[in-house]
């Protein structure tokens, strides 16, 4: 059995290499992917943020929903200054 084996070094960098190995072959198929399927901005979050509601909107919508009548509304929208 002599000449067959790295030594006590081969059971410390074989599963070391081995994880390398592996690490570099993921990386490569993910990059592969992505380059493949488009745009990089697509996994990106969008960075504008929805237009934010108004008083007099949530106002409207409460009107709408019949929470009050339109006397109400009139006093509250006249409250509000708009």
């Amino acid at each position: 059995m002599m000449g067959w084996g790295a030594g006590w070094y081969g059971m410390i960098f074989g599963p070391l290499i081995m994880i390398l190995v592996l690490a570099a072959l993921i990386s490569a198929i993910v990059l592969l992917v992505r380059w493949l399927g488009g745009s990089w901005h697509a996994f990106e979050t969008p960075r504008h943020a929805p237009p934010a509601r108004t008083a007099f909107d949530i106002l409207r919508e409460r009107y709408a929903r019949g929470e009050f009548n339109k006397e109400e509304f009139e006093e509250r929208r006249r409250v509000l200054g708009d």
